[in-house]
């Protein structure tokens, strides 16, 4: 037998014989490899699920026609287009090779549920239009009662009708947004299922459509048209192109282009980000792993240098000594990683049946188990854990035959002067790259380059740092708590180098956890302040618009409320989108002078009172970018394909709330599709009690769907109500690594014990309490987790500064720093000490003292 596979043979059987030494590692390698792996597979099951509903509801629509010009806006889906004319489906119809052809209508139409709230809050589209005879060209079919032929009735998906707890024969109320009575008259499903995903719809006759969801009738979205038998889609699309019957920039595309597009607006803008959200914590998680694996792999080594030693007396090489450490990681790594498969698995699973509960629809369908979702997680379990073992297996391999002698192995590893002068260079280099790029340029890359050297910084000096801390924050414990306090304060000074590795674990996670608070804080802390300084009004009327949940608010809004007896002025702010240079814009559409009394623009250069139908008002920063001033010429082209040019007559400093372009509602008229205000800024009149005005004008809003009436700090508190759900998903997915540096912990003060085994032996026999004993290992534990999350906490903030810096473009976002919830963060921290520390501090408290005694 050779001399390899003997040193294979003994890690082995080390292994199996000190299975709890690796305990913590499995369990970090595995989670973390369970929640990417579950990310993968939900990932891939999604595409495929979303592939199959869209499929099987277009799967009758062999050619849609639709306008050929788009004007897309970030974060508006995909984009705004022309209708096209509804009497273009006859001329369709005559074409060789059509079965049926029939017009689609579909706008924006925000349903009223039954308790008076908008079915879908502010969350994905909430779509209206005509209900198309044709089942095969209707992607909804009905599953009860009828579709609707009369005015006010309407169809609406299942799953709007459960979330808003509808049913056949309610009466309710659809935003669109000026409000139509409806009565409910069939329930739809989408492909088979309840809906589109979240997306709600409400189906109505088309003559309601047409008047609610068009700008004048005879017009809609698009045609769509089902080939008979024998004509493939691209032959039929083809022959419509070539049968001259199409107007000026209308097209004809397959109905698989058609279904590829609504696939992509899913699959590769939501469920991308959404994965990629997924995937970014799962790397934390596991970059987290990799400190904690790597220290378990540290001490386990120390500890075993004698049997080393004795290995490499007995003529066993360094590369046998190393071969059979890393053989130890790899069989850990493939242990936890498979299992890890198993668990992303289990994962994918459970999100599939949760996500349902909790309001999303996970398509029908198996789980997708690619080759890539399964392997890439294996590779990567395999990486970390062997990669993180890599070091303390080449110190392995050095132990020298002599050390066989030595009576102990306890680690007393320090920090060298070579370590504490590169980590300050380190340090200095990183901080001075990230404030140049935070503070001066505004340069996001320099920025996220002197992140990641100040991050790796803080690891070098790690060590270095511990010996301070430790001593500064165990000083009142070793006064509190007497002798047990200053020896859990000397154990966590033992080895400065552990105390660090162990701790940066914790600091990672908590330091991801704080920049993401300081952040958001400081997102709000700028709404806030952005609406402080912008609106003049008294109260603010909104409606999430189309792409964010909504409808929007009707634009009979304003003038109804600047009717009242209260109201000294009322402005809607509405939303149009254009090309300026060949980039999409939004427009702000309004009355500029009745703006400016609602709004502070800063300094306003020209005036407002004359932008007409062919005027425009454009922020200092974007005449500036494009070196515009008052008199210049600027063209637009809109949805429809007209190209118009527009004269800048003023210029305004503060775009806070109302955008960068503002044009009057006389210029967007003949270019809008479905018009709505996403803001009405009321002021009252002078002597009007704020509770007074407030009701009256509730009173008049409650005809026009009923839309939230906000004072001013209510409608900033709103405006940054997505900050905190966004949060609350962060801290939730950050636990895990939060979880898997407690395993970190609590493994290395398990080892600790062992390690320190005749030392605990001889602290209970000349006197120490279990009790005294258990409190010094979870005080040693505490201070170790301490020096974590305030490391955690230094790193965080200073990066949650330099993240908000670097976004800020325009220097208008405020940097907030929110003490009561760092506070938190710094409890959870100490209790996770304390809960890290409680099983090893048991383990300890048990020891046998006879035995502890006459211990190696």
């Amino acid at each position: 037998m050779s001399a390899t596979t003997t040193s294979l043979r003994l890690s082995l059987s080390s292994l199996r014989a000190h299975k709890r030494r690796f305990a913590g590692t499995f369990l970090a390698v595995f989670l973390g490899v369970s929640f990417l792996a579950g990310t993968m597979v939900m990932g891939d099951t999604l595409r495929a699920s979303f592939d199959t509903l869209f499929t099987n509801a277009y799967s009758g629509t062999d050619v849609v026609i639709r306008s050929a010009d788009v004007v897309t806006v970030s974060g508006q889906g995909q984009g705004t287009r022309e209708p096209v004319p509804t009497a273009l489906a006859a001329k369709v119809r005559a074409v060789p090779g059509v079965a049926a052809a029939a017009p689609s209508i579909q706008g924006a139409g925000q349903l009223i549920g039954s308790d008076g709230k908008p079915v879908g809050g502010q969350g994905p589209p909430t779509l209206a239009g005509n209900w198309i005879a044709d089942a095969k060209l209707n992607p909804y079919a009905l599953a009860e009662g009828h579709a609707p032929q009369s005015p006010g009735q309407a169809v609406i998906n299942r799953g709007a009708a459960e979330k808003g707890g509808l049913r056949i024969g309610d009466k309710t109320v659809l935003r669109t947004p000026d409000p139509l009575r409806v009565t409910i008259v069939g329930i739809a499903t989408f492909g088979g299922e309840d809906g589109m995903g979240q997306t709600t719809f409400t189906g109505l006759t088309s003559a309601d459509a047409e008047r609610y969801l068009t700008p004048k009738p005879g017009q809609a979205s698009t045609i769509l048209v089902r080939a008979g038998p024998g004509t493939g889609q691209g032959q039929l699309a083809d022959r419509i192109e070539r049968a001259g019957i199409l107007p000026g920039g209308v097209e004809a595309i397959t109905g698989q282009q058609a279904t590829d597009e609504n696939l992509d607006m899913v699959s590769g803008r939501f469920l991308d980000l959404f994965t990629t959200l997924l995937t970014v914590f799962a790397g934390i998680a596991l970059l987290v792993a990799t400190f904690s694996i790597h220290n378990t792999f540290a001490i386990v080594v120390a500890q075993r240098t004698r049997e080393n030693a004795l290995l490499r007396a007995l003529g066993a090489s360094r590369r046998q000594v190393l071969g059979g450490t890393l053989a130890e990681a790899s069989a850990v790594a493939l242990i936890a990683s498979a299992a890890g498969l198993l668990g992303g698995v289990g994962i994918a699973a459970g999100l599939q049946a949760l996500f349902p509960a909790i309001g999303f629809p996970f398509p029908a369908g198996d789980l997708v188990l690619g080759a890539t979702a399964l392997l890439v997680p294996l590779a990567v379990g395999l990486v970390v854990c062997v990669g993180s073992a890599l070091l303390p297996a080449v110190r392995a391999g050095r132990t020298a035959p002599l050390s066989a002698l030595r009576e102990t192995a306890v680690d007393h590893s320090g920090a060298s002067r070579a370590r504490a002068a590169f980590g300050a260079a380190m340090a200095a280099a990183g901080i001075a790259l990230t404030v140049l790029g935070a503070g001066g340029s505004r340069n996001v890359w320099l920025t996220a380059a002197g992140a990641g050297l100040t991050v790796a910084a803080f690891v070098v000096l790690g060590p270095v740092a511990s010996s301070y801390a430790v001593r500064i924050l165990g000083s009142p414990l070793a006064r509190l708590r007497g002798v047990t306090g200053a020896l859990a304060r000397r154990n966590a000074l033992r080895s400065p180098k552990r105390t660090a590795a162990t701790a940066t674990a914790l600091m990672i996670g908590v330091a991801v956890v704080s920049l993401f608070t300081v952040f958001g804080a400081s997102l709000k802390a700028t709404m806030d302040e952005t609406v402080s300084r912008s609106f003049a009004g008294d109260v603010a009327i909104s409606a999430p618009v189309r792409g964010a949940g909504g409808t929007g608010l009707s634009p009979e809004l304003a003038p109804a409320v600047a009717k009242l007896p209260e109201v000294a002025n009322a402005v809607g702010l509405g939303r149009g989108v254009a090309k300026v240079d060949g980039a999409g814009r939004q427009l702000t559409v309004t009355d500029p002078v009745a703006l400016s009394r609602a709004l502070d623009l800063g300094t306003v250069d020209g005036s407002l009172t004359a932008l007409g139908d062919n005027g425009l008002a454009v922020s200092r920063t974007e005449a500036d970018k494009h070196g515009w001033h008052t008199g210049s010429t600027v063209r637009l082209a809109f949805a429809d394909g007209d190209r118009q040019a527009f004269t800048v007559r003023a210029v305004y400093g503060q775009a806070d709330l109302a955008g960068n372009y503002v044009i009057t509602r006389a210029a967007w008229a003949p270019h809008h599709v479905q018009d709505s205000d996403t803001l009405v800024a009321v002021t009252f009149r002078e002597g009007v009690s704020p509770a007074d005005g407030k009701a009256a004008v509730e009173r008049v809003a409650k005809a026009y769907g009923d839309p939230d009436v906000q004072t001013r700090d209510e409608y900033a508190k709103s405006s940054a109500a997505g900050v905190d759900m966004f949060l609350t998903l962060v801290y939730a997915l950050l636990a895990l690594a939060v979880v898997i540096a407690l395993l970190g912990i609590a493994n290395t003060l398990t080892l600790a014990v062992h390690e320190r085994t005749r030392e605990l032996g001889l602290l209970r026999a000349v006197g120490q309490t279990r009790a005294q004993l258990r409190a010094m290992v979870r005080w040693e534990s505490v201070l170790v987790a301490a020096f974590g999350t305030v490391g955690g906490l230094g790193l965080g903030g200073f990066l949650g500064w330099a993240l908000v810096r670097a976004a800020d473009s325009d220097g208008t976002s405020a940097f907030a720093v929110p003490p009561g919830q760092l506070g938190v963060v710094l409890l959870v921290g100490l209790a996770a000490g304390v809960l890290a520390g409680w099983r090893p501090a048991r383990r300890a408290a048990r020891l046998d003292v006879l035995r502890a005694i006459a211990a190696e």
